[in-house]
């Protein structure tokens, strides 16, 4: 199917107009789309042939609409480093239209659109550097197994955007189930609004969780699946050493997804403190916080949906949410270390690879895979121990490991098989991302496709792609990134 015969269904346009402003994007000059993602495409029943034509280079440089599609700027509010702020909303982006996919409704959303009444005192613009870092972690996180919107499409543009320096404009053609936030049920409820309250709780469950239409109490059974979502995305941040930076209330899904990219960065070293983000001095949204930070924003969303849940209900929802955590997070964890029934000692074991890497300052990505190619040979342990380099704790920790191993039913061809399938060769890394940025500006559409290809197929080397995963040189690790984008 091509672009042009998508169909739409635009249910949040359906909902009160105060909910929203109806913006029509501002054109881009010079627009030129550089790369596409055909997994993304996939989703939408799209021909990812058909992708570089011109009804998407127009659509992206806000010159013309898809029929069907109906752009407003939604309104929502949060807390951002925890403090409530009332005056946000999107600023700089548009959901162009909602598409009927075999999979559900997708949001296509413009990112870069040109300001709406949102905006503050912002210039409504996207720049290439964050558009290129959030559409490869977009598909990225998705080969994973993250929750996460997508990203269909990126184009440079001709304008010049000032940031910290002057940078390229640019557009991000962002999908998603949805794009509604903790941040649009604070608004409404700290506007005393119950009806507006209902009515988006509502929109959610009919259009996102029909299942619970049936449910008793069909806004509590929301919230629950919410911190289910919620737990369940965390962990899998954790396992893949994933760091979001700024998870303010604003930027959190309803349905679990991650949504928002800025500073993010993953892990180099095993470091659990790091902070990507250079204005986070504090250390709020290190990457050892995400859990406390993601159980705190529940909270926020638990208080605004008071109105509409009992509170026993919020409660015990909440009080299940480290324990769902755990569970997601050890079943994860398993998998990487090639487990497969569960044993009362598999989070010590688990818990001790974690100080054997973070005391030998290895690397996390690299450990993880080469982990996934021990078979106990002295070949395999002496590859292991030049990523894990310090002997005598691998030695120790590795006698461990080889006894539970011995209690697993599979083979070592069919354990090695399956580590491989989820422990990555390749990593979008913070000096990766900037490669990615480095080939856009020069207008190398062959290397930035070649680095998404490797991300989106991030458990099989290619061929000439050693290059993609390295880690970084001393100098290039640990960096910290702005917020700017």
């Amino acid at each position: 199917m091509t672009l042009e015969r998508l169909e739409f269904d635009n249910a949040y346009a359906r909902l009160p107009e105060y909910f929203y402003t109806r913006v029509q994007p501002t054109p881009r000059r010079g627009t030129r789309v550089l790369d596409t993602s055909p997994d993304c495409a996939e989703l939408l029943g799209l021909e990812a042939a058909g992708l570089d034509d011109e009804p998407l280079r127009a659509l992206m440089a806000g010159e013309q609409l898809l029929p069907g599609m109906d752009p407003l700027a939604q309104k929502y509010t949060g807390h951002q480093f925890g403090v409530y702020n009332p005056a946000l909303g999107d600023g700089r982006g548009l959901l162009l239209g909602e598409v009927r996919t075999p999979h559900g409704p997708l949001d296509l959303h413009l990112k870069g659109s040109g300001q709406t009444p949102y905006s503050r005192f912002a210039d409504g613009q996207a720049v290439l550097r964050s558009s290129i870092r959030e559409y490869l972690v977009s598909e990225h996180l998705a080969a994973l197994g993250i929750p996460t919107t997508r990203a269909l499409a990126v184009a440079v543009n001709d304008e010049r955007v000032q940031r910290e320096t002057v940078e390229p404009g640019a557009t991000l053609l962002r999908v998603a189930e949805s794009h509604v936030r903790f941040g649009h049920f604070e608004w409404l409820a700290y506007k005393g609004d119950e009806d507006g309250l209902q009515r988006l709780a509502d929109h959610v469950i009919e259009r996102h969780r029909p299942w619970l239409r049936e449910h008793e109490t069909p806004y509590a059974a929301l919230f629950e699946d919410v911190v289910a979502r919620t737990a369940e995305l965390i962990a899998r941040w954790q396992a893949y050493g994933f760091v979001h930076a700024v998870m303010n209330t604003d930027n959190m899904s309803i349905l679990g997804l991650t949504i928002d990219y800025g500073p993010y960065a993953f892990l180099d070293t095993y470091i659990p403190d790091r902070v990507p983000n250079h204005t986070d001095t504090e250390g709020r949204y290190a990457f050892d916080q995400q859990a406390g930070v993601a159980l705190w924003n529940l909270n926020r969303l638990g208080n605004a949906l008071m109105p509409l849940v009992e509170r026993e209900a919020l409660v015990s929802a909440l009080e299940s949410f480290s324990g769902q955590l755990q569970q997601a997070f050890g079943a994860v964890m398993r998998q990487r270390l090639g487990l497969t029934t569960p044993q009362d000692d598999d989070a010590e074991l688990c818990r001790e690879w974690l100080t054997l890497l973070y005391q030998s300052g290895a690397d996390y990505h690299r450990a993880f895979r080469m982990l996934s190619y021990y078979d106990g040979s002295e070949m395999q342990r002496a590859r292991l121990a030049r990523e894990v380099p310090d002997p005598s704790a691998l030695a120790q920790w590795l006698e461990r490991y080889d006894a539970r191993l011995a209690t697993e039913q599979r083979t070592t061809e069919e354990r090695l098989e399956a580590m491989q399938a989820v422990n990555p060769v390749y990593v979008l890394r913070t000096h990766i991302a900037q490669r990615a940025i480095e080939a856009a500006e020069r207008g190398d559409r062959d290397e930035l496709g070649l680095i998404r290809e490797c991300l989106c197929r991030p458990f099989t080397p290619r061929p000439g792609c050693e290059a993609y995963e390295q880690a970084p040189p001393a100098d290039e690790a640990a960096v910290c990134l702005s917020c700017s984008s």
